[in-house]
């Protein structure tokens, strides 16, 4: 039987934790488990009959690391190492007399992708479509995507899956405590993201233990439609005698999986540190359990990387500056590729209000499709809000939403045959809240009876490309009064019917209604309290004109959606109008919006917020005017720390973390030159070493790290990842530095960390030593001697600063 057929149905079982298992057996620090495929054949057959007698329906096949980008061994082919990963698992399946599944094991690649990092992410696709073409080709019978911690890496690995292959996607994020991933996504953004991409099953593993996953399934239960998978370590790892172990034995973990099976997980395995008496014990425990049933659920919800929007009852502003019509500069902007003007509309946007921002890149004389890419990404490295992709070129818009780091809006398809037979596959293979505008061959219907007939067509039409109605989103067109003296209490009456009628959830270029009109701005205001007032879920708006900006807080105040009043008391309490109606009408006629919401643009505000254009500009006029050091101590340093401030907080993400990061490195070499060119000295740098150690090769978090070292003036020697413990330690002695910075991502390189720190002591017992990565935790630090434990990159910098004020 397909595991499809199963899957929700009945309570499966997977394996546990592979390289736990691989090192009881030899596996040595730093060599690669997948060789083990065909240099021990045998005992990787073994391990996996092992799960199997336990209990386990699925064992994924030893090929985490098997792609291209991570896979580096001059004997073997990744089509070698996975072909003799899934025949091991197989032979070990046919000696069970139950039915079981092979499941093609896909890790990350070890890299971050652009722009956080260097790898690009038809890159990333492509190393992991070959090792779906090989998962397939040698008779894997699904594909479990896991240790995920980057939903932009995901994407490229999901994507390559449903190209490369027939068979059923499997997905398992790694998130910490607070339910954040590495590169800030929640499980609301992750959960909307993965189903738009219409993966089989959804989930989490690694990183915790049991009990500490819990909270994250019932927020995942909460949101998401699809069966949940939960794969936990065995709790926290620990050392003994020179042993690493972890600490919840199989009768414990075996009792809290059975929670986690009443609140909804109907896949269920183990991770790091589960054995097959932990999956034994698991099933004994659990097999007889009830599962409980999954819910549909019907909530509109549009991502990006790091945060989700859903629209409700609430009324939520789609920004709608970020597109050329009628933008005179904008269309300069546009043709000139000044990203930096593009960049501060955003900004500004998001600064005033808006929850969404429209991007319209549409011009006659550039390529659509190219500045489409561009804007896109340019837009995700300093704003974390999702976008809405609006453009009518097709290809345009699928290489969007191709690249876009989240489930966008899509904006639009219409009642039109042709434009439905071309957006809706691509909204079934990308995922995407779709605005249905009601126009069909006919035209615009002049009443409101036939805009609810289009809406109700264009419904239908989705339904069979199995599109559901929660992810459909209706604009009934909005008139403009000075041509069409109905057109408002037409757009009004079936504004409410289609929200009526349908129950989906609507959105409106609100503005159109007052075309030709003067102080057209008094009109717009009151036709969008209207609008919502007749269930418009989402106002495609200026949020710069105060008088929409009034409009919308004060409906929200009066609806009860502004609990207690408080930002509308927030906004005005103790103001004075000092704008008129005429300066507004005058900046908006001539196409401005604030500097950056209000904010005077200087070089702090352009590092905050990742410009680096303007932070080069802004750097080489104030070289003139200030003394370099005091640039960096004033304005830089400043700047970071506010950055660095929100990371820590959870209210900057990753992208915009290292956005900043680049904007300072733009200032610092600014400053740099010109100290340089006038014989002036920079003030001395103290050494860092940074390394990720021997038998890793995940080196995100330690460039993570390096770039905010950096940025705070620190020279980090970077020794790169795979390192011995000889080579760190003689550069240590060489270069007489005095921290010492280790990263590791795998429990089986742990032991690589504690020999090089226990070789440090002995050769530089001066040198101290900060550890971090994803399977560390302090008490494990503590074991293995490290000096400083650091949970996120910002207190690996916190600590250096401290140890360095310190030494001097």
């Amino acid at each position: 039987m397909n595991i499809r057929e199963r899957l929700g149905k009945e309570l499966l079982f997977l394996d546990g934790g592979m390289g736990t298992l691989l090192q009881a057996e030899g596996l040595a620090p730093g060599e690669l488990p997948e060789t083990w495929n065909i240099e021990h054949p045998e005992k990787v057959e073994a391990i996996h009959r092992r799960y199997y007698e336990a209990g386990s329906d699925v064992v994924l096949a030893n090929t985490f690391g098997a792609n291209v980008c991570k896979f580096h061994d001059d004997r073997y082919t990744v089509e070698e190492v996975i072909r003799a990963g899934i025949a091991n698992a197989k032979r070990a399946g046919e000696q069970i007399g139950k039915e079981t599944y092979v499941a093609l094991d896909m890790g990350p690649t070890g890299k971050l992708l652009k722009p956080m990092g260097d790898l690009d992410f038809d890159d990333a696709y492509e190393a992991f479509a070959e090792a779906v073409r090989y998962g397939e080709k040698y008779g894997a019978d699904l594909i479990h995507i896991e240790t995920m911690s980057d939903t932009y890496e995901v994407k490229a690995a999901i994507l390559a899956a449903k190209e490369n292959s027939s068979l059923p996607v499997f997905v398992t994020m790694i998130f910490d405590e607070r339910g954040k991933l590495l590169t800030g996504g929640d499980v609301l953004s992750v959960v909307a993201m993965l189903e738009g991409l219409r993966v089989d099953a959804l989930g989490l593993n690694c990183g915790l233990g049991p009990k500490q996953m819990l909270p994250i399934l019932n927020d995942l239960r909460r949101y998401t439609s699809l069966p949940i998978i939960v794969k936990p370590n065995a709790g926290l790892p620990k050392q003994k005698n020179g042993e690493t172990y972890y600490d919840v034995e199989p009768d414990e973990f075996a009792r809290i999986m059975q929670e986690v099976v009443k609140e909804g997980a109907c896949v269920i395995g183990g991770c790091c540190g589960t054995t097959p008496e932990h999956i034994k014990k698991l099933v004994e425990e659990c097999k007889d359990l009830p599962l409980r049933e999954i819910e549909k659920k019907h909530d509109t919800i549009v991502s990006s990387y790091g945060q989700a929007v859903i629209l409700d009852d609430m009324p939520r502003i789609i920004g709608e500056r970020i597109n050329p019509t009628g933008k005179k500069k904008f269309k300069e902007a546009l043709k000139n590729e000044d990203m930096d003007y593009i960049l501060k509309e955003a900004i500004t946007q998001q600064d005033k209000g808006a929850h969404i921002l429209d991007v319209n890149v549409g011009l006659p004389d550039i390529d659509e499709v190219a500045m489409m890419e561009k804007v896109v990404k340019e837009l995700q490295s300093v704003t974390s809000l999702p976008l809405q992709i609006d453009t009518v070129d097709g290809k345009a818009m699928e290489r969007a939403m191709r690249i876009y780091n989240g489930k966008p809006m899509i904006n639009s398809v219409n009642g039109k045959q042709v434009s439905m037979d071309e957006v809706f596959p691509l909204v079934r293979k990308y995922g995407g809240v779709v605005v249905g505008l009601t126009i069909d061959e006919e035209g615009i219907p002049k009443d409101a009876e036939g805009r609810v007939r289009v809406a109700g067509k264009i419904i239908n039409e989705a339904a069979k490309y199995g599109i559901d109605k929660k992810d459909i989103v209706i604009d009934v067109l909005t008139m403009t009064i000075s041509s069409e003296k109905d057109g408002a209490k037409v757009t009004l009456e079936a504004l409410k019917r289609v929200r009526e009628e349908f129950g989906v959830r609507t959105v409106l270029g609100v503005s159109n209604i007052s075309f030709g009109l003067p102080r057209r701005p008094i009109v717009n205001s009151y036709f969008y309290a209207m609008a919502m007032q007749n269930g418009l879920t989402a106002g495609i708006i200026n949020p710069s004109s105060e008088d929409m900006m009034k409009a919308y807080r004060s409906y929200n105040a009066l609806m009860g959606f502004d609990e207690n009043c408080t930002n509308y008391i927030s906004t005005y309490a103790g103001t004075t109008e000092t704008v008129t109606v005429q300066a507004s009408q005058a900046a908006a006629a001539a196409g401005n919006a604030p500097k950056a919401a209000g904010v005077e643009m200087t070089l702090k505000y352009a590092i905050e917020r990742g410009l680096k254009e303007e932070a080069h500009h802004i750097t080489r006029d104030l070289i003139g005017t200030r003394e370099p050091l005091d640039i960096i101590q004033e304005e830089l340093i400043p700047a970071l720390n506010v950055v660095g401030e929100g990371f820590e907080k959870g209210t900057v993400f990753l992208p915009q973390l290292l956005m900043s990061a680049d904007a300072a490195k733009i200032a610092f070499a600014v400053i740099k030159d010109v100290l340089a060119s006038s014989g002036q000295e920079e003030e001395k740098k103290e050494k860092i070493i940074l390394a990720t150690v021997k038998g890793d090769i995940h080196d995100i978090g330690k460039n993570i790290v390096k770039v905010l070292l950096e940025n705070y003036g620190f020279d980090v020697i970077d020794l790169g990842k795979d390192v011995p413990p000889e080579a760190i330690v003689e550069k240590a002695v060489e270069e007489n530095v005095t921290l010492v910075g280790l990263s590791a991502l795998m429990t089986t390189t742990v032991v690589s960390m504690e020999e090089t720190i226990k070789l440090l002591r002995e050769k530089k017992p001066d040198c101290k030593v900060m550890v971090g990565g994803a399977v560390l935790n302090q008490d494990y630090a503590d074991m293995i001697g490290a000096d400083f434990y650091g949970k996120d990159a910002m207190q690996s910098v916190h600590y250096a600063q401290k140890f360095f004020s310190m030494v001097e």
